[in-house]
């Protein structure tokens, strides 16, 4: 009895004990035990020029192990709240790698990250979105069509739209020349169609695979509206190209996806109607009424970039023209 009730007592301390700890101030039960439970956080990283690596952690750390993945000489040249590492791989730019790090804090806690990056591309090409499909009417998919001015390498370069999170399509290295077009098809239904890496233009057989280099989005899934926005992205998230497009000319945007889009090209300067308040509404964005799977939106070839919708026009009845010169044919109500 009297070992019962000692130890009745002992156990009623230590929940007194942590009842204490759990509500003083935070770090008690870390001074408590000795030491701290609270392991370094990763914060994100970033891709340098000549190579570094840049990776933020909340707190000062050290740097126990790194590997990477293709394998590289690396060389670790700064540790602390930022870990700079100068992989010395000779990889095109644009090309995808995996780090991974094992950092320590001051106090032991040890933290390990798995980091998917890409390798820095200074060489994009100066590009333009071109032509868009945005209806899909089987077999027709949707599309969107770049045109180059420039050569270069589209490695890292993203499409992103309005209504997606994430970027629809990433493109690993591929070296382009100036003048080229470039189809990005935003569903793939047969095996034919084939992603057009090399020189070989004539690769991809699969339906609708222009004469121009082909790349296809795996699936079936609609990524595309008639109220929606694209933009061409790089590594450190400028704006190289965009637009956005409204099926009607109501006075704001029915979904705050749109909301968003607007106040992102607008913030990059990729979107500015001649005399358009600061705030784009559907009223300055393009109007995608009249379009159909065979009347596409189409960037008047024949003039300057204005980065507004004096530069787009609907194509006429059947004029879509992926892979090639935009149709001068344009719709009329």
């Amino acid at each position: 009895m009297k070992n019962k009730c000692s130890f009745l007592v002992k156990k009623l301390a230590l929940l007194l004990l942590f009842s204490a700890c759990a509500c003083s101030p935070e770090g008690a039960p870390e001074k408590l035990l000795g030491f701290s439970t609270r392991a370094p956080v990763f914060l994100g990283y970033r891709v340098l020029e000549g190579g570094i690596m840049e990776f933020r952690f909340s707190r000062p750390v050290s740097t126990q192990s790194f590997a990477f993945d293709p394998d590289s000489d690396a060389e670790l040249l700064e540790e602390g709240e930022l870990v700079r590492i100068r992989v010395s791989a000779a990889l095109p730019g644009g090309s995808r790698v995996s780090a991974d790090i094992l950092v320590e804090d001051e106090e032991g806690n040890t933290l390990e990250v798995l980091v998917p990056f890409r390798t820095r591309n200074d060489a994009l090409p100066a590009l333009l979105i071109n032509e868009i499909r945005t209806e899909y009417s089987n077999p027709r998919c949707e599309f969107i069509e770049l045109k180059t001015s420039t050569p270069g390498n589209l490695g890292g370069l993203r499409v992103m739209t309005a209504m997606l999170a994430e970027p629809v399509y990433e493109f690993d290295p591929v070296e382009v020349g100036a003048g080229e077009y470039i189809v990005l098809h935003l569903r793939k239904k047969d095996s034919e169609s084939i992603d057009e890496t090399g020189d070989d233009l004539g690769a991809s057989t699969g339906y609708e695979a222009s004469e121009a280099r082909d790349f296809w989005i795996p699936g079936n899934t609609k990524m595309l509206r008639k109220t929606d926005g694209i933009a061409l992205v790089d590594q450190d998230g400028k704006v190289l190209d965009g637009i956005i497009f409204s099926e009607t000319s109501d006075p704001w945007w029915a979904k705050e996806e749109m909301v968003r889009f607007a106040g992102f090209l607008n913030d990059s300067n990729a979107w500015q109607p001649a005399g358009s308040p600061p705030l784009i509404s559907p009223a300055e964005a393009f109007s995608s009424q009249g379009s159909t799977a065979t009347q596409t939106l189409c960037r008047d070839e024949a003039k300057a970039d204005g980065n507004g919708p004096e530069d787009w026009y609907i194509a006429a009845r059947s004029q879509a023209t992926p892979g090639s010169a935009n149709s001068t044919k344009r719709y009329t109500p």
